[in-house]
């Protein structure tokens, strides 16, 4: 009788774990969803929200924290509308210091991986963004290591190179930059968007239309 007991009893946890990991990934799918045809501060802002409250939630999954944080950068960055030195820092900081909080919320309950570093080196960005002159030496520096970092632990990641091509994009030949070589790197993020298989649904897999936007650049 006891073990009929015991056997009921653990089909019962089972069920109520499996439970909440539908509803956890339900929750996720329509979140992850929204945030893919996003593209505006307060909608992003929103979306953090909803991602923070998840990971709240959930309390032991990494991916809602790496999801706010991302909106929350992704939304700085809509401010400064994209352009070097177009950044007020009064308001882009306070934003580059809650995605930092939330990132590391996420780093807290996962081993290392590339797509951490990945939004690492996008706040950086959005740090030095309002000030590169007198930032650069801190946070391009920064920035630098963490995607030097992505690399190496995922050689092959999409966004890795997605970020290498915005780099040679807007950093003045003189330092280095390329508009050649950032369009090859546009174009082989493309091709390793199309070959890259996310382990799920809501895992990373975002970079094609910023890609795209940047090709389409080329084109004019």
């Amino acid at each position: 009788m006891k073990k009929v007991y015991s056997l009921l009893l653990l089909l019962f946890f089972y069920g109520a774990v499996q439970a909440q990991s539908d509803r956890f990934i339900a929750a996720m799918q329509q979140k992850v969803a929204a945030f893919d045809t996003t593209f505006s501060v307060n909608g992003l802002t929103a979306l953090a929200n909803d991602f923070e409250r998840i990971a709240d939630a959930e309390k032991t999954q990494w991916l809602p924290y790496y999801y706010a944080a991302l909106a929350q950068v992704n939304g700085g960055m809509m401010m400064t509308g994209g352009n070097m030195n177009g950044g007020d820092a009064s308001k882009t900081d306070p934003i580059a210091d809650r995605a930092e909080s939330l990132l590391n919320k996420a780093a807290a309950l996962t081993t290392d991986n590339a797509e951490l570093h990945v939004v690492r080196k996008m706040i950086a960005n959005l740090r030095m963004m309002a000030d590169p002159m007198n930032r650069y030496m801190t946070y391009g520096q920064e920035g630098a290591r963490a995607l030097a970092k992505a690399k190496e632990l995922d050689p092959a990641n999409p966004r890795v190179t997605l970020l290498e091509a915005q780099d040679k994009f807007y950093t003045p030949e003189q330092f280095g930059g390329s508009k050649d070589e950032a369009k090859k790197l546009f174009e082989e993020t493309v091709k390793r968007l199309d070959a890259h298989k996310p382990q799920t649904s809501i895992h990373p897999h975002w970079g094609r239309p910023a890609a795209q936007y940047f090709l389409g650049q080329f084109a004019k």
